[in-house]
């Protein structure tokens, strides 16, 4: 049986598991069922990111390991450029300090810095695909 069919499998398993313990949250009152679909939600957590490892593992090795490794420098440069062009200090944090929240400079940077890496990496990708629809027309 091939990897996909396996990993394929157990998708509908956890997807079934799920679905059960959130409709025996949703039809009881009892608080003792959400520490359980927590560790559920830990558990399909932490079994999604190993098989993304393994993946790029497995993509690294099998692929062009210099396409790859552009790829992911380009990634990071997005992501220091975003960090860079963050400033932190363009939100007012009392409001958020008062409350108890602990918000600090370097706190709103990253997020900031966050926020940025995303609207770049949208722009990106909708460009991308924009760009391949209008060469798939153009070329026919």
């Amino acid at each position: 049986m091939k990897l996909h069919t396996i990993l394929k499998y157990i998708a509908y398993a956890l997807g079934i598991a799920g679905a059960i313990l959130a409709l025996m949250i949703m039809t009881s009152d009892s608080e003792g069922l959400i520490d359980n679909i927590l560790f559920v939600t830990y558990t399909v957590l932490f079994i999604v990111l190993a098989l993304i490892v393994i993946y790029v593992v497995k993509g690294l090795f099998a692929g062009n390991i210099k396409k790859t490794l552009l790829t992911v420098g380009l990634f990071v440069a997005v992501l220091l450029i975003s960090y860079g062009i963050s400033s932190g200090t363009d939100l007012d944090l009392a409001q958020f300090n008062a409350k108890g929240l602990g918000i600090t400079e370097a706190i709103s940077k990253n997020v900031g810095a966050g926020l940025i890496a995303f609207y770049i990496l949208s722009v990106t990708a909708i460009g991308a695909t924009l760009l391949s629809t209008v060469k798939k027309l153009l070329h026919k």
